[in-house]
């Protein structure tokens, strides 16, 4: 059986223990350190992960043999620590992986075989009893989404190639998750407060729009300088594309695709805008703001919870948009005197149109 492309180095980066988190040097964003000591030995669960994905024919004696453990040991270990057999749980990675796949376009025959079937109709039986409908049925036009997991004990989800996803546990004293709806209206003020910064920026022009104002401003190390309003306002929009992407499991475009023209923000916000909403209300719903994605492209790769994804694109976003809005004020596009024009929440919800009861 081919070992899954991806999900090798994607496994590296689970850390199932408990964790706390400290800022790296290379990324500058979070990173998940053992709390046993400072300096961790090897993670052996990593290790038996890496094992039950990698081992080329899918066997038991060969994922053991790979972890230089007995089968016996081995199944032990593994189905103690993720409550699920060796077997079991790469059997469900690969259907979920198929499952993506075949929502991502493929073909169902280039599915079965990238999932090591020896053909079609096995992979399909498998497929059927799994989710209840055959591969060919698998709706495609992949646009993110959990659609392709299975039930897990644990948890341990493929996301994409580059990702898993781990769903955290957290519930409250009724057995659901915590939900915040405060958040869904600072999510709305600050898509709606960067759309009226970007629309106040069409009247710029370019020696204006592309002044350094703040000679080495930097928001965040690995980010680089945020120096004018153009760059400020792009690497707000910029927030969301990326994140969404890892989110979403969806490709984000190269910066040759990216125009950082006041106009062309506007249009890239209104594509990124009801996808982040609609993420967010998603997250609400499911109780999801601890759930973890591992993101395999991060160097070094990092765990990141998606809460604090959505806490860190709103606490940046406001700084910029304050930096910006002073700016504004300064050149005379906005009436410093006027409070609609202040970004306050209060006073921004106050123009908002109420949404409809029920």
């Amino acid at each position: 059986m081919p070992a899954l492309p991806g999900e090798r180095g994607a496994c590296r980066r689970l850390h199932l223990r408990p964790v706390h988190r400290r800022r790296t040097a290379t990324c500058g964003r979070l990173e998940c350190v053992s709390t046993h000591s400072e300096e961790p030995g090897p993670d052996r669960l990593r290790q038996l992960l890496d094992a039950v994905l990698d081992e080329p024919t899918g066997e038991l004696t060969g994922m053991a043999g790979q972890a230089h453990s007995s089968p016996f040991h081995f199944s032990r270990r593994v189905s103690r620590d993720t409550g699920e057999s060796p077997v079991a749980l790469r059997r469900r990675m690969t259907l979920e992986r198929a499952s993506w796949r075949l929502r991502s376009g493929a073909s169902v025959t280039d599915s079965a075989w990238e999932a090591g079937y020896d053909s079609v109709e096995g992979f399909s039986r498998a497929y059927r009893r799994a989710y209840g409908h055959p591969p060919s049925e698998t709706p495609t036009g992949w646009s993110g989404g959990t659609g392709h997991w299975l039930p897990a004990p644990n948890g341990i989800h493929f996301h994409t190639p580059d990702s898993l996803w781990i769903v955290s546990g957290d519930v409250d004293d009724t057995g659901n998750r915590a939900t915040d709806p405060v958040t869904g209206l600072l999510v709305q003020h600050d898509l709606g407060d960067l759309r009226n910064l970007l629309e106040a920026s069409c009247d710029l022009g370019e020696e204006a729009w592309t002044r350094q104002r703040l000679p080495g401003h930097v928001l965040l190390n690995w980010a680089g300088p945020e120096e004018s309003t153009a760059v400020l306002l792009e690497r707000a929009v910029i927030q969301y594309e990326t994140w969404l992407a890892s989110i979403e499991g969806t490709r984000f475009p190269p910066p040759s695709e990216r125009s950082p023209t006041p106009d062309a923000l506007l249009a890239r916000l209104d594509v990124a805008a009801p996808r982040w909403s609609t993420m967010v209300a998603d997250v609400s719903a499911r109780g999801a703001w601890a759930d973890r994605i591992v993101d395999a492209l991060c160097d070094p790769p990092e765990s990141f919870v998606v809460g604090s994804i959505i806490a860190h694109v709103i606490s940046y976003n406001a700084q910029r948009r304050g930096l910006v809005r002073n700016f504004l004020r300064q050149d005379g596009h906005l009436d410093s005197a006027d409070s609609a024009d202040d970004g306050d929440p209060i006073t921004w919800l106050r123009g908002t149109p109420s949404p409809p009861p029920g």
